[in-house]
């Protein structure tokens, strides 16, 4: 007989999540971006709390840029140091990956929203979305859909 290894469960890898932006948008399309970040952020993103609700993805100069995104700074920060929680962040693309978003943008109209940020092999990672923006209707039975959803699951468990 073998033995039996313990395999510890890895820890969740998820920093931070934007539940706002999958309700008020359509998300078409997802791609994984590296954050250029300081020290002191990734210090602070292994110990506190982000805040991604507000923030948005704009590109300028052909570079993706994060902007609105709450880093809060650790009390125990450098003195040496003037931390910024607001700062603009940039995005780490492919150039192809960049020029596919930039036509989406300009010429169809979507919007470059973040969704997720998250831990990948020691690396934050940002997942944006190419996304439309739904109207008041779409949203109204998008919450329909989720409540049917949710009674069906009840009403199939009961049974």
């Amino acid at each position: 007989m073998g033995k039996k290894q313990n395999k510890a469960k890895a820890p969740d890898s998820t920093i931070a999540l934007n539940r706002k932006a999958r309700h008020d948008y359509h998300i078409e399309d997802r791609l994984e971006a590296g954050l250029t970040l300081e020290g002191w952020e990734v210090k602070s993103l292994r110990a506190g709390p982000i805040q991604l609700q507000e923030s948005y993805v704009m590109i300028q100069n052909a570079e993706a840029w994060l902007f609105g995104a709450h880093i809060s700074p650790l009390k125990t920060a450098s003195t040496h140091i003037k931390p910024e929680p607001m700062r603009s962040r940039k995005l780490l693309l492919h150039r192809q990956e960049l020029n596919r978003l930039i036509g989406s943008i300009e010429r169809k109209g979507y919007t470059l929203v973040p969704l997720a940020l998250y831990w990948k092999k020691n690396k934050i990672k940002l997942e944006i979305g190419l996304a439309k923006g739904k109207k008041a209707h779409d949203k109204r039975a998008s919450e329909k859909e989720r409540d049917w959803q949710r009674d069906k699951q009840r009403i199939l468990k009961q049974s």
